[in-house]
Formats: C-alpha cells, sequence, structure tokens
C-alpha cells in the first residue's frame, strides 16, 4: 500500500455529529489527529451541551471557512421554565428557582411573537469580545460588562413535544430556525421574560447549517478519509477546467477577461480546486486562492 499524500487528497468539509461534552475545538483536534494534518477548522461554534451538525474543514478547505459559514441554522432546543443559571443553561451556577405552571396556550402564543428580527442580547458567558477580550472571561472573573446586543431573526419557531410539569416547573421542546449569530441560551432567557418567568436550556440539538443536515453526519468513532465530501461539491458554484490560455493568469492571481455567465466560477485543473473568481464588470477577478499547480 502506497503513502497517503494528506495534502492532496484529504481537501474538503466533513460533517460531524458532535457529542455532548466536548467543545467544538475538541472535534477540530480529534479530526487533525485522525487525517493527520494541523490544518482543521470549524465553521460554526456549538456549546459542550449541545449535539449536532458540526461542518469541519480539512486542508485547503480551511481557506474558505468563511464562505461555508451559512447564514441559518435549524435547531431542536429543551428549555426548563422556573430556573435561572449564571450561563443560561443547565450547566451553569443556579440563581434562582420560583414556580413557573405556564399553559400551552401561553407557550405557543409567545413563542410565535418572536417570529422575525429582534435585538439580542448575548449571554455574558461566550466568546463575543469586548476590548479584546472574551466576555466569559469577564464573567469568570466576576467583571461586570455592557453585554452587547445583535439583530437576529427567527425565521420559524414551534413547540415539538408536549410539555412536562415537574416540581412546579414547566419543560418544553421546540424546534427553531434562525440566522448566524443567534444563541439559543438567550433566545430561550427572552422567551420566559415574556412569560414572566426565568428559563434554562436544557438541551440543544442542531440538526440543520445551511445545506449540511444531520443525516448527512457521522459520528467521530466511525469517521474515516470516505467521508469528506470535495469543496467542489460544497460550494454550490459552476466549476470550469482552466485553460492553457488563463492558467498563469489565475494562478497569479491576476484579473482575467469575464466570458462566462455567472456570478462565481470554480476554477479546477486534474481534479484539483485551483481558485474563486467573481464577477467584475467586464472582468472576473480572485476571490478565494485555494492552491496552486503541482
Amino acid at each position: 500500500m502506497g503513502v497517503i499524500n494528506y495534502n492532496v487528497v484529504m481537501n474538503g468539509i466533513v460533517i460531524i455529529d458532535k457529542p455532548k461534552g466536548l467543545t467544538s475545538r475538541d472535534v477540530v483536534n480529534i479530526v487533525s489527529k485522525k487525517f493527520n494534518t494541523k490544518k482543521v477548522g470549524h465553521t460554526g461554534t456549538l456549546d459542550p451541551l449541545a449535539t449536532g451538525v458540526l461542518v469541519v474543514a480539512v486542508n485547503k478547505a480551511t481557506k474558505l471557512v468563511d464562505l461555508l459559514t451559512s447564514s441559518d441554522k435549524e435547531y431542536v432546543a429543551e428549555c426548563v421554565f422556573g430556573v435561572s443559571t449564571d450561563t443560561l443553561d443547565s450547566e451553569g451556577n443556579v440563581l434562582s428557582t420560583e414556580d413557573a405552571i405556564i399553559s400551552e396556550y401561553d407557550i405557543v402564543n409567545v413563542l410565535n411573537s418572536f417570529k422575525g428580527t429582534y435585538n439580542q442580547e448575548v449571554p455574558a458567558y461566550s466568546a463575543v469580545k469586548i476590548n479584546g477580550k472574551k466576555l466569559y472571561e469577564y464573567a469568570r472573573e466576576n467583571i461586570e460588562v455592557k453585554l452587547p446586543s445583535r439583530e437576529v431573526n427567527i425565521y420559524d419557531i414551534k413547540l415539538i413535544d408536549k410539555f412536562i410539569y415537574q416540581d412546579n416547573h414547566t419543560k418544553i421542546t421546540f424546534r427553531v430556525n434562525v440566522s448566524k449569530g443567534t444563541y439559543i441560551r438567550s433566545l430561550i432567557r427572552d422567551i420566559a421574560k415574556k412569560l414572566n418567568t426565568v428559563g434554562i436550556m436544557t438541551n440543544l440539538r442542531r440538526i440543520k447549517q445551511g445545506k449540511f443536515n444531520i443525516e448527512d453526519a457521522v459520528k467521530l468513532d466511525s469517521l474515516t478519509t470516505d467521508n469528506i465530501i470535495p469543496i467542489k461539491d460544497v460550494l454550490g458554484i459552476r466549476c470550469v477546467e482552466l485553460t492553457d490560455e488563463i492558467i498563469k493568469k489565475v494562478v497569479n492571481g491576476a484579473k482575467i477577461n469575464n466570458v462566462y455567465s455567472d456570478d462565481k466560477i470554480l476554477f479546477m485543473k486534474d481534479n484539483r480546486e485551483i481558485a474563486i473568481y467573481k464577477k467584475d464588470g467586464n472582468y472576473m477577478k480572485i476571490d478565494k486562492m485555494i492552491g496552486g499547480i503541482i
């Protein structure tokens, strides 16, 4: 058996079904070790509590992380009303508890009221940076900072399981489709607030990230090179084989005449992804250089 040249044959993405208890960085490290390459990165963080779709880029695909980071994500979330913690989830320190017996009618109405855009305050325990320092670092040091807000979009949200009354609290499961940057922990906090109570996330599963579905995800212990999806198959743009006429220009990132009807083109050579070009008037200019000609 010949030696595998990882840098040549292993450029693409893998869709991981992240297990509970691991950080997204932990997953990257495991994939890196399995594929014997340091060039690995993920395209959308999942908290250790969360499971589900984590899109991981391998080798040259790491240059395209910003293109692969999807604007919409879908989750199945479980939460309990009547409990608050410092992290907004079940792994934090309990701050308060109260009776919260809420009707299904009220819950459905409040869930529906969140459809559309709203300004969401990010959690204190998050990686968002203020003055170059991550919020969770301030939180761990008990330093109070003003939490930033961002506009998020809740495309759809609905109750998908019967709610449960337990210990004078109400537990529900809902499915939600949201824009990039939405914190489900914060959404649950805001839902609880509208219900005149407090609430925390107890489970979260990402079932979709852009066009990548949980049905296509692989468990870490089952991951092999066969699970790598080539760059050309995930970008969704037209592939064009480089001709002798323009190959030198493209490899050097120079502008070329626009003879294509597409806004973007993925130039290939011998089944290898070389560069992405984008429309620029009568020309096309470099968008992303992926790899040179060997």
